[in-house]
């Protein structure tokens, strides 16, 4: 009976084992996942923001709840099951989805570039509402509906990079996936929609030196916004030429990728640095811009030919 009862002990510390290392995997795949994924987690904290502007400060936060609540729907009620089928049954069609996803980064950061450039930034943007129900539902929705085709890439991202895991382990990276990149993104984007509220209540305060760092933030705020504004920007352009390079070579037009890769093994190779991946991320960037210009270009024709269309009737 006890040879019996440690035999069973065995076990369990064999599958307490077994199940901890099953964790720790599920684990390194996740934050492998999100890291890839890291560009338009980037991109999506730069979004959310612009749809607060004109927000009564006390709605600010139970706004944010609402489009994050929103968010984790969108991940795990919508995207998670379609990518899940999808890699089940149908896996090929995870590399062309996944480019389709990288086509709208580069014309995002393209269109960004674009108005930058031709200094109409937000001129398509919905104006900012101020306050009541209907308003903030508005807003709320807005949010959401962009933050789905932002969703949707951070998950096909992260289930590209676990395609040869079993469908349990799949699952699970997405589901961590998802809690964590949408703890992060809102977490980030609360606290920079109240930056300005908490520099201005550290004014108040007797200490100098407090007063000095609320006044710091306060001003840094405009900044901090720009800022966001072009790392986003840059990372969209960067993630999704890239991700249009490795769809390519994986589906046979193996030119473009080769060369990058031909460039930054070189580069690598002469300095032993981290130039060789700067290479590969400015040839991945490069290739997001050429490719989103050209569907900037597309789509601007287009819009003018509709406007000249409206103009003449």
């Amino acid at each position: 009976m006890p040879s019996g009862l440690a035999a069973l002990l065995d076990d369990v510390a064999a599958l307490a084992k077994l199940a901890a290392a099953s964790v720790d995997d599920v684990g390194a795949a996740a934050a492998r996942a999100s890291a890839k994924a890291a560009g338009v987690v980037v991109d999506d904290t730069a979004v959310t923001p612009r749809y607060l502007n004109g927000v009564l400060a006390k709605r600010e936060i139970p706004i944010v709840r609402q489009i994050a609540v929103g968010s984790l729907r969108n991940k795990l009620l919508i995207i998670l099951p379609v990518a899940l089928v999808l890699s089940e049954f149908l896996p090929w069609l995870l590399t062309p989805i996944l480019m389709l996803g990288g086509f709208y980064l580069c014309f995002e950061g393209a269109e960004k570039l674009w108005e930058k450039v031709a200094h109409h930034e937000g001129a398509n943007a919905e104006p900012a509402v101020i306050e009541g129900p209907q308003a903030e539902k508005k807003v709320v929705s807005g949010a959401i509906r962009t933050d789905l085709i932002l969703s949707a890439e951070i998950m096909v991202i992260a289930l590209n990079d676990v395609a040869d895991e079993g469908l349990p382990t799949r699952a699970l990276v997405l589901v961590v996936v998802a809690v964590l990149v949408t703890a992060l993104v809102y977490g980030v984007v609360a606290l920079i929609v109240k930056m300005d509220d908490i520099g201005l209540r550290l004014t108040l305060r007797e200490s100098p030196r407090v007063q000095w760092i609320g006044h710091a933030l306060v001003r840094a705020m405009p900044k901090v916004l720009a800022a966001l504004s072009l790392i986003g920007m840059i990372a969209m352009l960067w993630v999704g030429g890239h991700i249009l390079l490795v769809g390519a070579d994986e589906l046979g037009w193996h030119g473009p990728y080769g060369l990058v890769h031909h460039l930054e093994v070189a580069v690598h190779d002469a300095t032993g640095g981290v130039l060789g991946w700067l290479v590969n991320t400015a040839g991945s960037a490069l290739a997001g811009l050429i490719v989103g210009a050209a569907v900037v270009a597309v789509v601007e024709t287009i819009r003018r030919r509709r406007h000249a269309g409206h103009a003449a009737h």
